[in-house]
């Protein structure tokens, strides 16, 4: 995302743009992969360091509670931020940590069909999220 995507998406959501906003959502769209907040702070520490570790903490809460990040928790019970918001699920791989966004319309709907026709009693569903768990075969050496 680029400086004015940022600042719009920001104002948008009612969101005052501020440095730390922005050096946050940069480093988010810097990192990728899905970061852990213990790796943006480290990332963050190195170019700007002025920055307090709760402004950090308190900006992707907001972010996270303003649908412009979104919470990924692992198999290792570690909280992952990520910056595609549009539907989409996991591949993570267990062996190396590493996250990897996977998108199939074909198997939303397929998702969808199956527990539409459950017909769940006074449970609507709002969003399916899968993480698939496995490892790379070959296994490659990605970072996480």
């Amino acid at each position: 995302m680029n400086k004015e995507v940022v600042r719009k998406v920001l104002v948008e959501k009612g969101l005052k743009v501020t440095p730390q906003r922005l050096v946050v959502i940069n480093t988010l769209n810097e990192i990728q992969n899905h970061p852990t907040a213990e790796k943006i702070i480290e990332y963050i520490k190195k170019n700007h360091p002025n920055i307090a570790v709760g402004t950090i903490y308190r900006t992707l809460e907001t972010f996270v509670e303003n649908g412009i990040i979104k919470k990924v928790k692992t198999e290792k019970d570690v909280m992952r931020y990520d910056v595609v918001t549009d539907h989409h699920h996991h591949l993570y791989c267990n062996e190396c940590d590493y996250i990897e966004n996977y998108f199939d319309d074909e198997l939303d709907q397929l998702l969808m069909d199956y527990f539409k026709s459950k017909k769940l009693p006074e449970f609507n569903i709002r969003e399916i999220n899968l993480q698939i768990v496995g490892s790379y075969n070959p296994h490659k050496q990605k970072q996480g």
